[in-house]
């Protein structure tokens, strides 16, 4: 399953990039606190500052797993492949079903604004979801976009998620919570330039070229938080 070549790259990237990051975007990520809400509830976020480790920690784990993978697919490596890696860089059943439920509804947001046949072969091909990031690489690529800023859109997602349902949920000041992002933004930059070069090895060497992160504690965090019968964020 090979994607079809994108469309130029042209003075509409930077725009499309700006709207595939823009958190008004119907992708479905509102829903989801990246792991947020379970943090607060045993008290790993309670302010401003363990906000910051948090997103920190999450950005250089999943964070980049997600950006490697997002960079691979708007690459033009193998996306069902890449669904695979996938599901094996992810342990948790919870975080697996919120993945492909996110990747689902990229994918009915990205039929309205960049379509594309790649992407109609990926949703065949898994019809409850691919993986959140691969979709979002296919996403990219449409949108006339190249794997760099695939794995921008993927490590800034994975900090701005967590840092927008912080203010949800511990009524943190939004201002305080933005300027955690800015002081985020040269690791989001670096993350992702390493997201990039991963995708580049995977092009000779596959999937096992990209990393491999792990976050043990999210993990279990996340299958206890799918237990709760009342919680504000799917996931």
């Amino acid at each position: 399953m090979t994607p079809a070549d994108p469309p130029p790259a042209g003075t509409g990237a930077l725009a499309a990039l700006l709207l595939l990051c823009d958190g008004r975007f119907p992708a479905g990520g509102h829903a989801h606190s990246g792991g947020a809400e379970a943090a607060v509830a045993d008290g790993r976020v309670h302010d401003t500052a363990t906000l910051a480790d948090y997103c920190r920690g999450r950005l250089h784990t999943t964070g980049l797993v997600a950006a490697a993978l997002a960079a691979a697919a708007a690459a033009g490596l193998d996306p069902l492949g890449l669904d695979d890696a996938a599901d094996a860089r992810t342990p948790s059943l919870a975080l697996r079903t919120a993945s492909r439920r996110l990747g689902r509804q990229l994918t009915r947001a990205a039929r309205a604004t960049w379509p594309s046949a790649a992407l109609e072969e990926l949703a065949a091909a898994r019809p409850r979801g691919a993986h959140q990031p691969v979709v979002l690489g296919l996403v990219a690529r449409a949108a006339g976009l190249g794997p760099a800023d695939a794995a921008r859109a993927a490590a800034y997602e994975a900090a701005t998620g967590p840092a927008g349902a912080a203010v949800r949920l511990l009524g943190l000041d939004p201002f305080h919570a933005a300027g955690v992002l800015a002081g985020l933004a040269p690791q989001v930059d670096a993350v992702a330039d390493a997201a990039a070069r991963a995708a580049e090895l995977a092009r000779d060497h596959g999937p096992t070229a990209l990393p491999a992160a792990s976050a043990p504690l999210p993990d279990i965090a996340a299958e206890q938080h799918a237990a709760w019968p009342v919680r504000l964020f799917a996931s």
